[in-house]
């Protein structure tokens, strides 16, 4: 049976008997697996993540090591809230890693999308061996939040961190216990897992981070402008009340200037784009209609907040043809 292809016969987990039923195997199966051995998480505290976590906690308990990476591709505030619910909250074995320094270096220049997420991907596999040889434990597996939409896509449409940015000289076997749901099915077993409600239905967040939405090749100065534009963003979204209703909204901030207007000077700052998408199963994708009043608030309050931000747009592709991310 091909690994990557979820069987004809699976059943949609559209219930909480059938969220049940399923942590019931997959601790049973993550049991097996791991044994008395320990494993490694990356913990970026997205809906993937933290449902593996809650998995493997409850499969394997202070085996599993789940290890942060802050690598400067954070939204604002987010590496924080992390510590605060994991460590704080969860008394999660938890390991934070402030990397910003050392992914940003090793970007400076890259422009072309696949290669910035193989560099992320790899580097990230680099921290968790580091990581591993330092609470010297003997670490044989390491747990990926892979879900089904990031093995079809990784087929001819763009490599997921999860699927194709993995180094050649792998050291610890893969343990993904929800490698074949889709985001809806995952969000249900994370409830049935207790997690809290804000973090089961968090917006999908990509691996590479800001780093697929600083389009292009990384600057640190736009790569600010681009999270203080996002957290803007988001805040307006909350105060609106469409947290939750809109399944994933964000900015991308690309690599060329266009020409702008402030306090009577001419500009050439950058554009950015807002991202707004309703779905299911990530597979498609509608956008919006939001309303114009909070749209004209955001562009205003990015515009005018956000040093190097002189225009902002609002993207209206649909996927297909567009995929969620810019890259």
């Amino acid at each position: 049976m091909d690994p990557n292809k979820r069987p004809d016969n699976m059943v949609r987990i559209t219930t909480p008997e059938l969220a049940r039923t399923f942590i019931d195997e997959q601790v049973a199966a993550c049991r097996e697996q791991i044994g008395d051995k320990n494993v490694l998480l990356a913990l970026s505290g997205g809906v993937d993540s933290s449902v593996v976590a809650a998995l493997l906690i409850k499969a394997v308990g202070k085996q599993l090591i789940c290890v942060h990476v802050n690598h400067g591709l954070m939204r604002k505030g987010e590496s924080e809230q992390v510590v605060d619910v994991f460590k704080n909250q969860l008394d999660a074995n938890l390991v934070y890693v402030d990397a910003t320094d050392r992914f940003l270096d090793l970007l400076d220049g890259v422009a072309e999308p696949e290669t910035k997420r193989k560099i992320i991907g790899a580097e990230f596999i680099r921290v968790f061996e580091e990581e591993a040889r330092k609470v010297g434990d003997q670490v044989s597996f390491l747990a990926q939040g892979t879900i089904y939409p990031d093995i079809l896509e990784s087929d001819g449409v763009k490599a997921h961190h999860n699927v194709g940015g993995l180094p050649d000289d792998l050291q610890f076997e893969l343990c993904e216990p929800v490698r074949l749901l889709y985001k809806d099915e995952v969000r249900m077993v994370g409830r049935e897992l207790g997690l809290p409600e804000n973090m089961v239905e968090r917006q999908p967040f990509p691996g590479p981070g800001l780093g697929v939405r600083c389009l292009g090749a990384i600057t640190r100065d736009r790569l600010e402008a681009l999270r203080e534009a996002d957290a803007i963003l988001r805040e307006e979204f909350a105060a609106a009340g469409l947290e939750g209703k809109v399944w994933q909204y964000f900015v991308s901030v690309p690599d060329f200037r266009v020409t702008g207007v402030k306090d009577g000077k001419r500009l050439y700052e950058w554009p950015a784009f807002i991202r707004a998408v309703n779905t299911v199963d990530a597979m498609t994708a509608e956008v919006p209609e939001l309303d114009w009043a909070l749209l004209k608030k955001i562009g205003d309050r990015i515009a005018s907040e956000v040093p190097g931000i002189c225009r902002v747009l609002y993207d209206l592709t649909p996927k297909p043809c567009g995929t969620i991310e810019f890259e």
